[in-house]
């Protein structure tokens, strides 16, 4: 028998049951992803296929041996993980996971304003610098990886977001809150 018939006939019970080791240490206050604890059984399928092992072996025996790899895994790997804080500086530049990490929390009214306003600074009096660092803004980028993108200074990249913000508050568009 070769890999691929016998990664096609246990992939869908490989995939069920990681998503049932996730789910169940997900309860435990830690995240497990399914899909990463499903590619981890594949490469322990494939190392074990290399070596001959599974030959002779029914499904549900070559499934549990993926099982019990992967719960030996994430008790192994328990000890590893390290807890980050959103708010702890993570490089020499002082940015955080909270500035660099895109917020997944708009609104739909946030997501209806941003088109407006992202239509109105494409189509209204914006410099084509301008309408660079804001397209990157609403990528998620932060100053500094903006003026690496565009090869100006952050301080440069600041000023630009300046002008926008004035522009736009000039003509009424948008009102600006200071983030916390």
């Amino acid at each position: 028998m070769d890999f691929r018939t016998l990664y096609e006939r246990i992939s869908l019970r490989l995939r069920i049951t990681a998503r049932r080791i996730a789910t169940n240490h997900n309860c435990h206050s830690s995240f497990i992803d399914g899909e990463d604890l499903y590619q981890e059984m594949c490469i322990h399928l494939w190392k074990k296929f290399e070596n001959g092992v599974p030959s002779g072996m029914n499904d549900a025996y070559i499934i549990r041996g993926c099982e019990f790899h992967i719960l030996n895994y994430l008790r192994k790997e328990k000890d590893r993980i390290r807890v980050l804080s959103l708010d702890k500086p993570i490089n020499e530049n002082g940015d955080t996971l909270k500035d660099i990490l895109p917020n997944r929390a708009d609104t739909l009214n946030r997501s209806i304003d941003r088109g407006i306003m992202t239509d109105y600074i494409r189509n209204n009096g914006f410099s084509k610098r301008e309408k660079q660092v804001f397209s990157l803004l609403l990528e998620g980028y932060t100053v500094r990886e903006i003026g690496k993108e565009l090869g100006v200074s952050h301080v440069m990249v600041v000023k630009f977001k300046q002008r926008i913000i004035k522009k736009c508050q000039r003509r009424g568009k948008i009102k600006v809150t200071k983030k916390g």
